[in-house]
Order: structure tokens, then sequence, then C-alpha cells
């Protein structure tokens, strides 16, 4: 088994992409380009993690000729064990909080039961913190927001990840975390204009806690957003990056 120090110039990196509402893979070479098609299929619900894990080897099947695997899980995780993770812990997409669900996603050991599966060294780092790898320049306080089922959130100091916070399970408003408040659920329901200014919002209550230097916001939803709603200092990044930040997660303490 190869350490994080002995990899081969050609290292190939399968890398997984968990999300509330879909799962993608693609293998991914060492300079971060995608050297096979994305594949996908829906994140299934009610998904407890037996269920995700099965869901993951197949659709991987056909791409485990490479050296090691990168998974980003959108929730939150720490030496490969989960947490809690609000998306999965639902019986139905955007449903309400299922206690079952959540309780058998605590403490799941999912790096290494998708190592055991794939025999390969695996990572399993939070969604958000992944996609930043991939997009992260290096310099200064850095910080990514990812807007798709709910809200993910990094944070980068001159390049090196920070470790995780839950920062979108802070208040918002009326009650509501920004998770909630700018998930997908409450897009749909609330309608494009009020939901685009809920992100402004939170984008600058994110910078008073934070002072950012640069934003990065990315996710399945960034996608409705313009320049100008991510202000002077944001850039709008593609949902791929989610993928090719598998490569650079292995050079950071994720």
């Amino acid at each position: 088994m190869h350490t994080d120090t002995t990899w081969p110039a050609d290292v190939l990196t399968l890398s997984i992409d968990i999300g509330g509402s879909g799962v993608k893979a693609s293998i991914v070479n060492a300079q971060g380009v995608m050297t096979t098609d994305r594949v996908r299929v829906d994140t299934p619900y009610p998904c407890p993690p037996e269920r995700m894990v099965r869901t993951v080897v197949d659709l991987v099947g056909p791409l485990l000729d490479v050296h090691r695997v990168s998974v980003g899980f959108p929730g939150l995780v720490r030496h490969g064990r989960v947490i809690e993770v609000p998306s999965l812990s639902r019986a139905t997409y955007g449903g309400t909080h299922d206690e079952d669900l959540a309780r058998s996603w605590q403490g799941f050991d999912l790096s290494h039961t998708l190592a055991e599966e794939f025999q390969r060294p695996t990572k399993v780092v939070n969604d958000a913190d992944m996609q930043g790898c991939a997009v992260v320049g290096g310099q200064g306080i850095e910080f990514v927001m990812t807007l798709g089922t709910g809200v993910g959130t990094a944070l980068f100091a001159d390049g090196a990840l920070l470790p995780h916070l839950e920062l979108s399970h802070g208040p918002f408003k009326g009650g509501e975390t920004f998770d909630v408040a700018l998930g997908n659920a409450r897009r749909k329901q609330i309608g494009h204009d009020r939901w685009t200014r809920r992100v402004r919002r939170a984008i600058g209550h994110f910078d008073d806690m934070l002072h950012f230097d640069r934003l990065y916001v990315g996710g399945g939803n960034s996608k409705l957003l313009t320049a100008s709603d991510v202000g002077p200092r944001g850039t709008i990044v593609p949902n791929t990056s989610g993928i090719l930040g598998g490569v650079r997660v292995w050079d950071l303490d994720a």
C-alpha cells in the first residue's frame, strides 16, 4: 500500500462527490484533469449508511483501476467517521429530520468501510473541503461556500485547510440556520429572487465573521447566481470542482 509520500508521478485518483441529490464520480490524473467521463446516480432515500455504501460501490465498480480514492461527503467528518449529515438524515429529499436515520450515521466509519470495499487507500472529507482544494489560490483567508441541497463551508489560510466547522448551522433568520434558509427546498419554496437576496445577505454575514480575502461559491445552485451576487472578492466555481479536489486533498491535512 502506498503512503501519502510515495505515490507515483502518474498517480490516478478515483474522486467521488456524494451529495444530497446525486452521487458523482470520475478518475482524475495527477494534473487534476478528469480522464473518464463523470458518472452519476441519484441519491436514494431513505439513505442509511449501508444503502449509501452500496450505491457508491455499484456506481464506481468499473472505475477502480486507480491508486487511491477520495470522497467528498455532505456532512461533518472527522478521521473518516461521520459525526452528522443533515441531508441524509431525512427519509425523503428535503424532508424533515429523521432521528433514526441521524442515529444510524453518527460515528459511522465511512472511510474504513469504503477502503475495505475498494481495496484502495481511501480518504473521506467534507465535500466543501474537497471542492475548496480544487479552487483556492493559496494566499490569505479563503472561504468556500457550496449551495446545493444545503449549504457547505470550508476555510483555508495561506493554502492550508483549516479544521472543518459547520458554519452553516449557525442562525440566519427567523430561527432557521443558513443550511435551511439557503437550501434547495427553501429556494423552491420562496422563489429565485428572494433566495438570491438571502445568499447575498449570508455572504455579508460570513464576511463579518471571517473577514475573508477571497470567496468561492460552488455547488449545483451556484449556477443560478451572477458575479454581482458574490461580490468583488467572489468567484463562482464549476460544480466539477467537487471532483477535481480529490487529487489535492491528499496533499493536505484534511
